[in-house]
This record gives structure tokens, C-alpha cells and sequence, in this order.
């Protein structure tokens, strides 16, 4: 049987022509764009196309329509991203080990960068060791799982690259799948040799600890199936 090829939908061919226009222009936030008409001319369509397309660029923070401006360069909204990627169907279907892999990178990648920037902010190092002493103390373990999760959230963001915030999201997916089977005193365990790593700048064993961490899951019946 022959592979259907799925044609693009206009609106997502002219938003990604939106998109390279931006680029090629070197466009800043805050820089305007040509008028609807001309846009709608200068890429064949027509203003409606246009329009359904710029809409869903403003969704994400890409594109802004100004009263008495139109249409300008916008700044991502990372929290719509976050949002999105962490409910979209796609994710749900991962596999475990696609899963955790990705995990392993997300988290272990950003480890040298966190260290850093907690060497020159120790407040980092409290908000980590704050989340962990609460996740030390929790009653329940639908609380343990969101405070695990804040823990890992907040790790990312602790290194200040915040265009890897809404792959974080992916803990959400994590959690949901895998939160039941939460050792909330070996999970406090391992934070503590994480975050002691990252304060005395030992990459290496927070490296170590990361993978551990995560990569236990893949022992899982579940993670094999």
C-alpha cells in the first residue's frame, strides 16, 4: 500500500513563511511587520490565510498584533510553549525509554551550566535544598510526586537556559506515568548528592547521580514492555 502523503495546511505553510521572513529580516521584538495586504500579497494568499496563520503565531507569543501598529515581533511566551508541549498527545505516546532517555539528556545537560550560576548565587542552591527538605517531610505521595517534579523542574531552570523551560514539561508526562512507583526517601537521597555535587562544583558525580537517578526507572516491568 502506497504512504499517504499529508498535504500541510495553508495556514501552517504560511505561518512557517512568517517565520523565515522574521529571520531573513533580522527582526527584533518590537519590529513591524508589513501590513496584512501586503503580506497577504507578497506570499500568494489570501487575508484570511493570513490571518489564521498569524493567529497562531500570536499564540505563542511569536507575533503581537498593537493597536495603531499591526502586526509586530513579539517575545516567546515560554509559559504558552510549556503549556502545550506538556499536553500534547504526541508525548503521551512516547515510549519509556524514549522517555527517560530524554530525561537523562534534558537534566545531565544542563548540569555545568547550574553549577556555575550557583557558584555565583547561592540562593540556588537554597531553593533546591528548600524543595528538598519539603519533599523530606510530605504526607501523602501525590505530594511527594508534585514536589519531586518541582525539584527536577526547578533544576532546569537553575541553569538560566530557559529555551529548554518547556521541554521540563516533559517531567509533567514523566510523573504522570511513572509517579506511583516514587521512593520519596531514596529520591531525597539523591537530590541532597546532586545538589552537594553542584555547590562543590563536582559536575562529574551530579552527572553520575542524575543518571542513577532516572535511569532506574528502566528497571521497571513496566519500562520493558
Amino acid at each position: 500500500m502506497l504512504d499517504i502523503l499529508l498535504r500541510p495546511k495553508l495556514r501552517d505553510v504560511v505561518a512557517g513563511r512568517l517565520k523565515s521572513y522574521i529571520v531573513d529580516e533580522n527582526l527584533k521584538p518590537g519590529d513591524r511587520l508589513p501590513t496584512e495586504t501586503d503580506l497577504a500579497r507578497r506570499f500568494g494568499v489570501s487575508r484570511l490565510s493570513l490571518r489564521e496563520a498569524t493567529k497562531s503565531l500570536e499564540f505563542l507569543g511569536i507575533l503581537e498584533a498593537r493597536p495603531g501598529r499591526g502586526l509586530v515581533v513579539g517575545q516567546v511566551d515560554m509559559d504558552r510553549v510549556t503549556e502545550y508541549l506538556g499536553f500534547h498527545p504526541a508525548l503521551q505516546e512516547l515510549s519509556p525509554r524514549v522517555l527517560i532517555d530524554t530525561r537523562v539528556v534534558l537534566e545531565a545537560g544542563v548540569l555545568s551550566h547550574v553549577a556555575s550560576r550557583m557558584a555565583a548565587d547561592p540562593a540556588l542552591f537554597a531553593t533546591l535544598d528548600g524543595l528538598n527538605e519539603q519533599l523530606a517531610r510530605v504526607g501523602s505521595l501525590q505530594e511527594g510526586v508534585e514536589l519531586d517534579r518541582q525539584f527536577h523542574q526547578q533544576l532546569i531552570a537553575a541553569s538560566g537556559l530557559t529555551p529548554f523551560l518547556p521541554f521540563g514539561d516533559l517531567l509533567a508526562v514523566f510523573f504522570r506515568r511513572y509517579g506511583k512507583y516514587l521512593d520519596v526517601a531514596a529520591a531525597v537521597r539523591g537530590h541532597k548528592i546532586i545538589i552537594d555535587a553542584l555547590k562543590a562544583g563536582d559536575v562529574g558525580e551530579a552527572d553520575r547521580e542524575v543518571r542513577r537517578h532516572i535511569e532506574f526507572y528502566l528497571t521497571l516491568p513496566e519500562s520493558s514492555s
